[in-house]
Order: C-alpha cells, then sequence, then structure tokens
C-alpha cells in the first residue's frame, strides 16, 4: 500500500505501520523492564479473571479477607490463605495452613515453607487459580492493559459496569470489617434522548464526558468508586461517609451539574441529574439490595420532576 507524502513523493504506507508497531512494542519493553513482579487471577470470579497484582513489597496475603493485598471472593479461598514474601529479589509463595491448601502446577505445597516461584507458575488456591510472572516480563504490561480495557468505559475514561460488579462487594465487605457505613449513590442523565434527538449522537457523547470530567475532578474524593453504569447511567459507591454528608454530596453534585454550562459546537445545553441513595443496613445480605434501593430512589426522582436527590427508605 503506499500514498503521497508531504513532499509529494510516493511512500510505502506499510512502512510506516510497521515503524509505529514497533515504536508500541519498544514502548511495552520499556514499560516491562520497569514492571515489578505480580500476580494474575487466571480462574475464578468471573468479573475479575485478568485481574493483576504487582508484587511491590514482601508479605503481600492471598486471602478471602477484605483486607488481604490480593483479595478473591471465593468460599474455597481461607481468610488468610497464603503469603508471598520477597527477598533478594525472588519471591516465593508460603501456604498459612489453608483449609484448601495451596498447589503450585499441581503440587500441593506444605504449610509455612516457603516454596520459590518461577516466570508462568501457576498457584491453586482453594479452587482459584493464580498465574505468577517475574520482574520484567511484558506479559505483565500486556495482561495489566487488557484488564483495564475490559473495566474501563472506552467513551469516558473511568469505571464500566464489569469494574462496578467487581468493586462493589469488595467494598461491601470492607464496609464490614471496618465497621463504616457503604453507600450507593445511583444517577442519569434527565432527558437524554432528546439531547441525542436535537443536537446528535456526538452532542450526548459530549455531555457523557463532560459530567464524568466534572464530577470525577471536582466533586469527589480520590478513594470514592465511580463508574459508567450502562448508557446514561452513573453510579458512585462511597466507604466511609456518614448519611448526612452523603445526602450532601448527593445535592452538591446535583446542584453543580445544573450549573455548569454544557456547550457544544454553538448549543448551549440545559443539563439535569435524578438522583438516588441507598444505605447500607444492618438487615442487607449483599450490595445487591442496596443497588436496588438506590435504583428505586432513582427512579422515583424521575418520576417526581426529576433534577432532584431522593433517598431510599
Amino acid at each position: 500500500m503506499s500514498g503521497k507524502d508531504d513532499d509529494g513523493s510516493t511512500k510505502d504506507l506499510s512502512e510506516k505501520t510497521s515503524v509505529l508497531q514497533s515504536d508500541t512494542f519498544k514502548l511495552r519493553l520499556a514499560q516491562a523492564g520497569q514492571a515489578p513482579p505480580s500476580i494474575v487471577l487466571l480462574v475464578g470470579p468471573a468479573n475479575s479473571v485478568g485481574r493483576q497484582w504487582p508484587i511491590e513489597d514482601t508479605d503481600r496475603i492471598i486471602g478471602r479477607a477484605p483486607t488481604a493485598h490480593i483479595f478473591v471472593d471465593d468460599k474455597s479461598v481461607s481468610k488468610f490463605h497464603a503469603k508471598l514474601v520477597m527477598a533478594g529479589g525472588d519471591v516465593s509463595v508460603i501456604d498459612l495452613e489453608s483449609t484448601n491448601r495451596t498447589v503450585v502446577n499441581g503440587r500441593q505445597i506444605p504449610p509455612l515453607i516457603p516454596h520459590r516461584l518461577q516466570n508462568n507458575d501457576q498457584i491453586k488456591v482453594g479452587n482459584i487459580i493464580l498465574k505468577f510472572l517475574e520482574r520484567g516480563s511484558i506479559e505483565t504490561v500486556a495482561s495489566a492493559l487488557s484488564f483495564d480495557r475490559g473495566h474501563t468505559d472506552a467513551l469516558t475514561g473511568i469505571a464500566n459496569r464489569g469494574a462496578l460488579q467487581s468493586k462493589a462487594p469488595e467494598l461491601y465487605k470492607r464496609s464490614d470489617l471496618l465497621g463504616v457505613s457503604f453507600t450507593m449513590m445511583m444517577f442519569d442523565i434527565d432527558h437524554f434522548k432528546r439531547i441525542n434527538d436535537t443536537f446528535g449522537h456526538s452532542a450526548g457523547d459530549y455531555v457523557l464526558k463532560e459530567i464524568t470530567a466534572v464530577i470525577r475532578d471536582k466533586l469527589i474524593r480520590g478513594n470514592d468508586f465511580f463508574a459508567r453504569a450502562g448508557g446514561e447511567e452513573f453510579a458512585l459507591l462511597l466507604l466511609g461517609s456518614p448519611q448526612k454528608q452523603a445526602e450532601e454530596i448527593g445535592e452538591r453534585i446535583r446542584a453543580t451539574i445544573e450549573g455548569h454550562q454544557f456547550k457544544f459546537e454553538r448549543h448551549v445545553m440545559p443539563i439535569t441529574i435524578s438522583i438516588g441513595i441507598a444505605f447500607k443496613s444492618e438487615k442487607d445480605t449483599g450490595w445487591e439490595l442496596i443497588f436496588e434501593r438506590a435504583d428505586k430512589a432513582l427512579y422515583h426522582s424521575k418520576n417526581s420532576g426529576r433534577n432532584r436527590v431522593s433517598v431510599a427508605s
């Protein structure tokens, strides 16, 4: 394949493509050179397969406890199942007298005795399988990029619904362990279809990206979890925010979006959002129940005139 260069001469475009691919590969090699050893989830909860944990310090616990450094939500895994230790650049795994034992490459390892890991070793904890990648492995970079792409919304750059379904149970359990509140806030854009129909889908995409940027950069804390749940619907998870504070955050988000100028090309579009908030209660047995209440509260806001915050009873 060929085409005209800037000076009018014919240039082989396949050569340009080759250069781009080569540069990308060199970048990944450079990134890999700085990549620490890591653990990748091969078999386990569907929404966490491919997740990667860098091993940047010693005594990294693998377990079902929300405080475990490598948290895997599966009943076959003990709360504190195994431990990864670093010494002299090597990484070893130690079984912590787990119920279902730790197996490396098909062989059970004895409890409390370090087993040095090699690149691509498979570690089975309960019914979960993890893979070890040594320091500087280019696969570390590739698998991290792949997982990030699978859990990131392509349009807005924040977490997607899959990431929400992975993070919510983790935060729910962490709230139990720490004895702090857990809040779920759902909101969507009022009359979003009208925006698309009136100004076009490019304008709708602009609104989605602009709302994301305003909320992410100005209205939430770094440890809050913000995701696009689908279409024009978003979710915000708060850990440790008292009820009054969470309601104030919801109202601040609503008011800020109402007052923000959304200008696409020559059009200024009045944009508002409806919000539903639900709090974890002692009767809840899982995060899904909080999600359902937040969703109902959201629709109460929409059915009550939109551009308002409703709190689930």
